[in-house]
């Protein structure tokens, strides 16, 4: 029966064929694809989410990454705004070496969330010894307490083969590698007694060619014939200054004379390519050159710095040059005036030819010349020791206003020291016994110039005016690793930074990213034991 009223049938679709259930297939189809449709949204709407998610916290990892950046940049512009005081500045806030409250995790921008609030440390190795690992302290580092590479064929002009001797007091240091440095430094294809040039590096595969010329980074001592990672860097793999306690060297290295390669930082701790000093007076005003060509103008500087007497002596000095005769020596009167009509005929080679110098000359008034001092003499320590620090401070033989590559015995290493051409061994230990401790409140004005060994009676006139060309007690060029972080410790960015002080304001010579070596020190290293809430840096 078709059904009744009371049970209706129902009215199933029909197809073309008769047949209701295809088109119930249909339906079904339809909402499987429509389900298939949801399903793939929805998993498309979490990957998105995902998506968005992991972009938000890319964004908020790079925005914490830019303010750690942000802060080591505010780190170098604190030791370059420090750098660029004078000397009396730079010692009442607290010096350059070691100065916890400029350079200790400083805050540059605090935040509710301490986690998020971003400091800057400026670290170097702690100690005088830069070669070994001895902790660390906030402050920078002098170049000039180090081996300028750049400088070693200066070393060739005073005494032969003095770059070799300065090279060879480094630990390890052999012949064969120091003279392949100085032939991969100098302008000629000729290779030194034991050194390597274009032959050498030409046979190689690949093959190159020796720079002849000055080195830009230390790492391109790799290049040359000998140089090994372990000798240039020891154990201090992440470049902190330090020999963390995963970092060790290979035990074959004590052959080559290094006692302690547990604690060995490489030839790096003892190189630079950057090391200079500023030739001028204390207040950062020129030296007066004693071997200017205008006389009456030395004459009448001179006179206003050190006196007539000084400034007559000094002019008959560059008119006649020294007099080893035996006539008999004449007091100089205040009011002696030289004759300005006489030409100059001799040079200094060194403020120091005034020590212990007798000169004839003619005076004003007199019908002969005269021989007259010596104004300073060895022979007088007491006066010496006075008289040292003054002629130092204001007077200079040489028209630069900067000198490179000197090595500052108040800070250098002992290895460093030894290799000095003309310093004994044993002026070297009494340097390292007597030297200050405080490279910046000096108590004594002698330890500013490196004539305080002549001025102590630990080198002679003559072995101090050898040793001038090489040794000094300043430096203008500093250089110290500059961590920016958070105060979660991540992410944490860590630069090399050199800062040329001999400009005013001072400058960024070179810098370069360590970040990629890791933070290098511990959260509790970088806070130190200083924090501030900003130094209000003045702009220049």
């Amino acid at each position: 029966m078709a059904g009744n009223a009371l049970h209706p049938r129902p009215n199933l679709p029909v197809t073309r064929g008769g047949h209701p259930h295809r088109a119930c297939r249909r339906a079904g189809m339809i909402l499987l694809v429509v389900l298939v449709t949801v399903a793939l949204l929805a998993l498309g709407a979490l990957t998105f989410a995902e998506l968005m998610l992991a972009e938000r916290e890319g964004t908020e990892i790079y925005g914490r990454l830019s303010q750690a950046r942000a802060a080591a940049a505010s780190g170098m512009e604190a030791a370059r705004f420090l750098t660029s005081l004078d000397e009396d500045a730079l010692a009442e806030n607290g010096g350059w070496f070691d100065n916890p409250t400029w350079f200790a995790g400083v805050t540059v921008r605090e935040e509710t969330d301490p986690r998020s609030t971003a400091y800057y440390s400026v670290i170097s190795p702690g100690g005088q010894d830069y070669s070994t690992s001895s902790g660390v302290r906030y402050g920078l580092e002098n170049e000039s307490a180090k081996l300028n590479v750049n400088s070693l064929l200066l070393a060739d002009q005073y005494v032969e083969n003095g770059g070799r001797q300065l090279l060879m007091a480094l630990p390890g240091m052999t012949e064969d590698v120091a003279d392949a440095i100085m032939d991969w430094i100098d302008a000629d294809d000729e290779p030194r007694e034991f050194g390597a040039e274009v032959d050498y590096y030409a046979s190689l595969s690949p093959a190159y060619a020796p720079k002849n010329g000055p080195l830009e980074t230390v790492e391109e001592l790799l290049l040359i014939r000998g140089v090994t990672p372990e000798l240039l860097f020891g154990g201090d793999r992440n470049r902190n200054g330090m020999i963390d306690a995963n970092e060790t060297v290979p035990e074959e290295l004590s052959a080559l004379g290094i006692a302690d390669t547990t604690a060995y930082r490489g030839w790096a701790a003892y190189l630079t390519l950057f090391s200079m000093e500023l030739n001028v007076r204390p207040d950062g005003s020129a030296k007066i050159n004693i071997n200017q060509d205008d006389l009456e103008d030395l004459y009448n500087r001179s006179e206003a710095e050190l006196g007539s007497q000084v400034a007559t002596f000094i002019i008959g000095y560059r008119q006649n040059g020294p007099y080893d005769g035996t006539e008999e020596l004449q007091p100089l009167e205040e009011t002696a005036l030289p004759d300005f009509t006489r030409p100059s005929r001799a040079t200094f080679s060194t403020v120091l030819d005034l020590i212990d110098a007798r000169v004839r000359m003619q005076v004003e008034g007199a019908e002969e010349p005269v021989v007259v001092g010596p104004l300073w003499s060895t022979s007088q320590p007491g006066i010496l020791r006075v008289a040292l620090p003054l002629i130092m401070a204001n007077l200079t033989a040489t028209p630069s206003q900067v000198i490179p590559g000197r090595i500052n015995i108040n800070l250098a290493p002992p290895s460093i020291l030894y290799g000095i051409p003309g310093l004994d061994a044993s002026v070297a230990d009494a340097i390292i016994d007597f030297r200050p401790t405080d490279p910046i409140n000096l108590d004594d004005e002698q330890y500013r110039y490196e004539t305080w060994l002549l001025a102590d009676g630990l080198v002679t006139l003559d072995e101090m005016k050898a040793l001038m060309p090489f040794i000094t007690c300043g430096g203008n060029v500093f250089k110290g690793q500059v961590v920016g972080y958070l105060g979660s410790g991540i992410p944490a960015v860590r630069h090399e930074v050199m800062i040329d002080a001999t400009v005013r304001p001072a400058r960024v010579l070179f810098w370069r990213d360590m970040s990629q070596l890791g933070r290098g020190f511990d959260a509790d290293v970088l806070s130190g034991s200083a924090t501030s809430a900003g130094l209000g840096l003045p702009e220049f």
